[in-house]
């Protein structure tokens, strides 16, 4: 179990990487003026996203069923497992998200500002900390 424990783990710093650095890159992608540069964001965002983020993404929540299923299903009644699984929901409706703003940069159709993405970019933080601190400390 400490195994699956562990690559949970890893594979959920893979996906947080890349949900902290995909907005970044839509950060800059958006302050942009020249097309060398608007070709090569959308080939970052492109293989961030499908290459490292979406596999993280998978593998993480594949990991953390399984931990479930090692634990025993009587956990899934516990509060913080729940407020746990709902941040992972949102973070899957962000990360879905992200998929959307990738494709509008990629067919020239970015509607937000390189200041939007800055404030965009923290949501994922505070997911993170929250999540953190409930298995850690698991209050519920």
């Amino acid at each position: 179990m400490l195994w699956v424990k562990a690559f949970h783990i890893i594979f959920m710093v893979t996906w947080f990487a890349a949900l902290f650095y995909l907005p970044r890159l839509f950060v800059y992608h958006a302050a942009a003026q020249d097309e060398a540069s608007q070709q090569r964001f959308k080939i970052m965002e492109r293989k961030l996203y499908y290459g490292i983020g979406t596999p993280g993404a998978i593998i993480t929540i594949g990991l953390g069923f399984w931990l479930i299923h090692l634990l025993g299903y009587g956990l899934l009644s516990a509060l913080w497992l729940q407020i746990k699984l709902a941040l992972v929901t949102l973070l899957v409706v962000y990360h879905l998200y992200c998929g959307k703003l990738l494709n509008d940069f990629k067919h020239d159709k970015n509607r937000h500002s390189h200041v939007w993405y800055r404030w965009f970019n923290e949501l994922p933080v505070f997911i993170l900390i929250s999540a953190v601190l409930l298995v850690e400390l698991q209050p519920y």
